[in-house]
């Protein structure tokens, strides 16, 4: 389960060959959030209303590297880091 981020207290996880569709998983205060990386939608699983704006805030900026990082966990690859929020 590679991490590709980390702000703010949240860190940004892909698991290997998951499943569809597309999606990213935040992890904040032990709380998990399944995100669409396409509509940025939550999924599944539940962050606080500060955090979850904030991921959707980092993933709108980085929706071509999520993209990138989806496909290489796919293909048994390690992701590339993407910049967290500034």
């Amino acid at each position: 389960m590679p991490k590709v981020s980390e702000f703010f207290g949240i860190a940004i996880y892909f698991y290997f060959n998951d499943h569809q569709p597309p999606h990213f998983h935040a992890r904040y205060q032990g709380q998990d959030g399944e995100f669409a990386i396409d509509t940025l939608a939550l999924l599944a699983g539940e962050l606080p209303p500060k955090a979850r704006a904030l991921v959707v805030e980092w993933a709108s900026q980085h929706q071509t590297e999520l993209r990138s990082a989806w496909e290489s966990c796919r293909n048994g690859e390690k992701p590339v880091a993407i910049a967290p929020l500034q």
